[in-house]
């Protein structure tokens, strides 16, 4: 017996943007849109109806913006679906602030199908969508390169920070494991390790708070 389809909302202040990816995602079997937000508060009250597992962000609408939502909806429900920022432009200063406030990653308008269905597919299982370029880039504008290392930083073993450091590469537990040649388990524990100590919710919010807490990307 097949799993229930993933349940997807989307918000986005364009009508048409909405119609073309309720297009894209309700052809494909395992993907079912349950609702569509107009702005940010709408986002809340739509998300917090439907219960979905996955919301299609945008971060620039009316009235509450893409972030204000994200915070309210993942800091209001026990068990918060997981958020991709669709936006674009890449560096958008608001892609950064709302992955700060807790967004899986973030995805391109001009991305492909198939790069927004993996995308979807993606988080929905826990993993984070990155590119690490861009994060990098957006990370260097925010923080201030003098500030002190965050306490963390010196309880992360060697290998925590071995892991830490490939995450913010983008790299999925399965690829770490064969980077670091250790067993996937191994690497899921030394994930779980690294957000219990960051203080973070996924691995966004790691590689977020390595880059604002003084965290040497560079080994050695």
């Amino acid at each position: 017996m097949s799993p229930p389809p993933l349940r997807v909302v989307l918000a986005d202040d364009e009508r048409m943007v909405r119609t073309a990816l309720r297009a894209i995602l309700e052809a494909e079997p395992d993907l079912t849109v349950v609702g569509e937000a107009a702005d940010g508060a709408e986002a809340v009250s739509v998300v917090r109806a439907t219960t979905p597992d996955v919301v299609l962000m945008d971060v620039r609408m009316p009235g509450i913006d893409g972030i204000r939502a994200t915070e309210q909806i993942l800091g209001g429900m026990a068990e918060p679906p997981r958020i991709l920022v669709v936006t674009t432009f890449e560096n958008d200063a608001y892609v950064y602030d709302a992955l700060r406030a807790g967004a899986a990653g973030f995805l391109l308008k001009r991305a492909s199908p198939e790069e927004l269905l993996g995308a979807v597919r993606l988080i929905a299982r826990g993993d984070s969508l990155l590119f690490p370029t861009a994060v990098r880039s957006l990370a260097a504008a925010h923080v201030r390169a003098a500030a002190p290392a965050a306490p963390w930083v010196a309880r992360l073993t060697d290998r925590e920070a071995d892991v830490l450091r490939l995450m913010a590469t983008g790299l999925s537990n399965h690829e770490m494991s064969e980077r670091l040649g250790v067993g996937p388990q191994t690497v899921k524990t030394h994930v779980a390790a690294v957000l219990a100590k960051t203080g973070s919710r996924d691995r966004t919010q790691a590689v977020i708070a390595a880059y604002e807490g003084g965290f040497n990307m560079k080994k050695g």
